[in-house]
């Protein structure tokens, strides 16, 4: 009998009607009930994502929890508006945002939702739509062959790569779950024989330089496998999909034209070789955040079917809960509008009110012990899964017991051991002010040259900023959407960052090989005292021969109105060369306590490594100890005070040379060059003060309120910066360069005046 039965036709209409839906068949006077045979309802479907039990439970609850109604409101619409519309499966022809393209994705992603539609509202009309449409790509996929388009090292047959194709079967094997008893037998050996299991042979066999890697591609190509073997009960195509394609004639170090990958490290591949490598053991992805979020819809929606199907392999504590702790750090790399740090290759904008995360914070609340602060992202996000989490979570926030996500400092370690470098982040306050410091490893293929950079943000608004990915996803116009010439001659670039080039010179000289070999070290992490928060790490194998030290400290000052940034940058080197220090800020430029020139026409500051992108708009220099600049952005100043040498040049540069598609934006850059030089510091400081409205035309606080930054000591042991404000009072910071140890005890000497101290640095 079916489920739905259980209840009169009335209460379940008053209960659609509350959630805002609609009965599907206004000319019948109850809900459709499905048709199953005897022998399929022996089999437990829904089992991946949906479970019987859970629809149970969803159906008693319809009508009474208000984000579950919603969201089942808002996807019954858009499914049904489909549905009217009609099916199409065009032939595949274009590129990502290309019509084909967007038409199979929007294909897959209605499979999945009339999948659950059809579970939960027991409407037989969901289940002839996915049905119908299955059948077509049935017919479609028996003669398809490679996509026509030849760009992907690994092209796949309804996309143009493998990627896409095995986004499509982790959806559809959602959507065959939900309607597997609604089909005959024969209907099933139909579409696993033509379809499902030549599907998962291509993706996979037919593919291994796809498959048998770490990387998010083989991720979601594992995931599409393994998801579409749990429903077909397939264990071989399980176990290839969690241990990957064996003899498939990869060696550890084999590369690929997409950007060098690295296949089957340590002879390992497949799902749990994605889950150990890429992930530390904070939950931090090496890849980034961007593609961390992309990559968490296969690991979770995976693991969640592993759980239900095969709860045996205990994938949710795999790696100490590595997974569930993913979503935290992943959550925790975002800034106060919910949007992604752009580390590596990552698109502005990006945020935790994607589909992905949407599925990672219920997933992770329902199976990692009912975190009440993701609750409160939920909330934000206003919409849940379909299913079993979603109904969770939906409960958690409709019986109030939703806690804000507190994100505050926290250092994310990188590597498969947390040995590989990683990402510190210093918060001050409720995100007034955040530095987002990357030490990191090179992050696989999507990794870009920039050790030591760092952001700045104040809530969500970028200060100082990363360039992010040169490329306009899924945007047909731009490089079919695909990755741009320029995220390789620019974005990946070591000077489109916050960060020190040497000799105009990308770190590991722009080679993945070197820099896949490489990390930074992490030196001092120590945020315990909210008003003096240090983090700090070296590299020294960006430049052969050459150390450098980044140490950078946010202060409040009772003296400042807001707190500021210490950038400290330390090099030591073997012979003289040059160093060249941006800082790209956001906004217009105010005022400078210098003079420069601006040329008439326009020229590249270089040939090469990304030099060739950027306009020289304007050189100066000083004979002051300090360069100072002032830029207003979204209504807020900010302040660039830097130590410098009589001889260092200052330029204002701007990117876009060398561009003639326009392809990347025109974004602003402060840049101080040190010319035939052996060791070395830079040292600046970054205040945020005062505002502007245009509404009442008052600038309020718009001068600095630092006068000097000086480097008063500079040792191999010990390196001193003073900062003197607008009054006179001054603040001496020391940092000890060659131990931490919180039990050292230290004492210099500067300008007469003893200075002692316990621990890794001194400040007063």
């Amino acid at each position: 009998m079916s489920i739905v039965r259980k209840y009169s036709v009335r209460v379940l209409l008053g209960l659609l009607i509350t959630a805002g839906i609609s009965c599907a068949d206004e000319k019948t006077s109850s809900l459709p009930v499905s048709s199953t045979s005897s022998e399929s309802l022996d089999n437990e479907h829904p089992s991946l994502i949906l479970t019987k039990a859970g629809v149970d439970k969803i159906r008693e609850n319809l009508g009474s929890v208000p984000l579950f109604d919603t969201s089942l409101a808002a996807v019954k619409s858009e499914v049904d508006a489909e549905i009217a519309a009609g099916i199409e499966t065009p032939i595949p022809k274009d590129y990502s945002g290309g019509y084909t393209h967007a038409r199979h994705k929007k294909n897959f992603l209605i499979l999945q939702k009339a999948g659950v539609l059809y579970q939960i509202l027991d409407d037989e009309k969901y289940a002839i739509y996915i049905k119908d449409m299955l059948f077509q790509y049935e017919a479609m996929y028996k003669t398809l062959p490679k996509h026509p388009q030849t760009r992907s090292y690994a092209r796949g047959k309804l996309f143009w790569q493998c990627l896409n194709d095995s986004n499509w079967l982790v959806y559809v094997s959602q959507a065959y779950d939900c309607v597997y008893n609604y089909l005959s037998a024969q209907e099933r050996e139909t579409l696993e024989t033509n379809l499902f299991r030549p599907f998962a042979d291509y993706i996979s066999i037919e593919n291994p330089q796809f498959y048998n890697r770490v990387h998010n591609h083989s991720t979601w190509g594992n995931a599409a496998v393994g998801m579409i073997g749990l429903v077909m009960n397939d264990k071989e195509l399980i176990d290839r999909a969690l241990y990957g394609i064996k003899g498939a004639g990869l060696q550890t170090g084999e590369k690929d034209n997409d950007g060098g990958f690295i296949y089957n490290k340590d002879g390992k591949a497949g799902f749990l070789a994605n889950l150990e490598e890429p992930f530390s053991p904070d939950g931090y992805y090496t890849e980034g955040p961007y593609y961390q979020r992309y990559a968490m819809y296969p690991f979770l929606i995976f693991a969640e079917g592993l759980h239900n199907v095969k709860p045996e392999y205990k994938i949710f504590e795999h790696k100490d809960s590595v997974l569930l702790k993913s979503v935290n750090a992943l959550l925790n790399l975002s800034d106060a509008d919910g949007e992604f740090f752009p580390l590596n290759d990552g698109q502005k904008g990006m945020s935790y009110y994607s589909r992905e995360l949407v599925t990672a914070v219920d997933i992770a609340y329902q199976y990692g012990g009912n975190n009440q602060g993701l609750l409160s992202i939920a909330e934000k996000q206003n919409k849940v899964l379909l299913d079993d989490s979603g109904l969770a979570v939906a409960l958690g926030v409709k019986n109030g017991e939703a806690k804000p996500f507190e994100k505050k400092s926290i250092n994310l370690t990188d590597g498969p051991d947390g040995k590989q470098g990683g990402v510190g982040i210093l918060r001050y306050g409720n995100e007034d002010i955040t530095l987002v410091f990357k030490y990191a490893a090179q992050g696989l293929s999507h990794g870009h040259y920039d050790k030591l950079s760092f952001s700045l943000y104040e809530r969500e608004e970028e200060v100082l900023q990363d360039y992010g990915l040169a490329r306009f996803v899924n945007i047909e116009q731009k490089g079919g959407g695909n990755y741009l010439k320029e995220n390789t001659t620019w974005a990946k670039q070591t000077i489109a960052h916050n960060t020190l080039t040497i000799n105009e010179t990308s770190h590991f000289n722009g080679s993945y090989e070197i820099g896949s070999k490489h990390h930074s070290q992490l030196y001092l992490f120590d945020a315990e005292n909210e008003a003096i928060q240090v983090v700090s790490a070296k590299e020294t194998n960006a430049y052969g021969g050459i150390e450098m030290h980044r140490t950078l400290v946010m202060i409040k000052d009772d003296s400042f109105e807001k707190p500021y940034v210490l950038d400290i940058m330390k090099v030591l080197a073997t012979e003289n060369n040059q160093y060249d220090l941006p800082y790209y800020f956001m906004g217009q430029l105010m005022q400078t306590n210098f003079d420069y020139k601006t040329p008439n026409t326009l020229k590249a500051l270089g040939a090469k490594n990304g030099y060739q992108h950027l306009y020289v708009e304007g050189v100066g220099t000083t004979t002051s100890p300090n360069a100072k600049i002032l830029f207003l952005n979204e209504g807020k100043f900010y302040s660039l005070t830097t130590a410098t040498n009589k001889t260092d040049k200052l330029y204002f540069t701007r990117i876009g040379a060398t561009d003639p598609e326009f392809n990347l934006r025109r974004d602003a850059a402060f840049m101080i060059r040190r010319n035939n030089t052996k060791n070395t510091v830079f040292v600046s400081a970054i205040e945020s003060h005062g505002g502007y409205s245009p509404v009442s035309e008052f600038a309020v606080n718009s001068n600095s309120s630092i006068s000097e930054v000086n480097v008063v000591l500079d040792t191999a042991a010990y390196t001193g910066i003073r900062i003197t404000d607008v009054n006179g009072t001054s603040r001496l910071f020391i940092l000890a360069n060659n131990t931490t140890s919180k039990d050292k005890s230290h004492s210099v000497t500067i300008n007469n005046n003893e200075h002692q101290w316990t621990g890794a640095y001194y400040f007063k």
